[in-house]
């Protein structure tokens, strides 16, 4: 039977940027989006199921609301998160900026070890780029995350983003199963340990070394 992982992904970035096409396009695939999608209220929850080599990986995927009237909600969304995508428009340099604003916040209220995506999103309106793929290279490497460029509208880089973070939380779930099997190898090779001191009796035979005596032969 294969071994399911969960894991909780957030998705978060200024109004517009694209979160929620973007989830849905990882979603849908190559369906066709809506050409209108009503903005997030609060938070919408959506699960991916991906495999990865030997093992079900299943995204508890979190797109949070990008409005400011939103904003004290969303620490509650980053709590015990794995992975964080924190997505903003490649031609509004708000959104650029807003999205080191709240990726400032995710630090302050996650987990060292959450695995941090930064996404230009919109490539299809290359023509319009405000916001250039150096300055988003060097945000992430600021924070030491991982950055794409994607577009939700064409699928451009989308699955690669998703892909990746199922490949990351992989890696380190079997890096965790193979430190606990080392773990409880070691305490049930010590429970098993038993010393047998081994002497010659007086007929000659050896047997264990009796209370109060001195051992001298072999120990296994």
């Amino acid at each position: 039977m294969s071994t399911t992982i969960d894991a909780k992904v957030v998705v978060i970035g200024s109004q517009g940027s694209g979160k929620t096409s973007l989830v849905l396009r990882h979603q849908h695939k190559n369906s066709e989006l809506p050409k209108s999608i009503p903005s997030t209220v609060g938070a919408s929850f959506l699960t991916s199921h991906l495999r990865v080599s030997d093992l079900n990986v299943r995204l508890q995927v979190w797109d949070t609301a990008g409005q400011e009237r939103f904003r004290a909600m969303a620490p509650m969304y980053y709590r015990h998160a794995n992975a964080a995508l924190v997505v903003y428009d490649i031609t509004k340099e708000k959104s650029f900026a807003d999205a080191k604003l709240w990726l400032h916040e995710l630090k302050e209220n996650s987990t060292n070890d959450v695995i941090l995506c930064v996404i230009g999103n919109k490539l299809d309106l290359e023509s319009e780029r405000k916001i250039a793929t150096r300055q988003g290279q060097e945000f992430a490497d600021s924070y030491e995350a991982r950055f794409y460029e994607t577009s939700a509208m064409d699928s451009r880089g989308v699955e690669q983003v998703f892909q990746t973070v199922a490949g990351i939380i992989h890696d380190k779930y079997a890096e965790v199963a193979q430190q606990r099997s080392q773990k409880a190898a070691a305490v049930l090779g010590k429970s098993n340990e038993t010393a047998y001191v081994l002497m010659e009796d007086e007929s000659g035979q050896n047997g264990p070394a009796r209370p109060g005596q001195s051992a001298s032969g072999c120990c296994f």
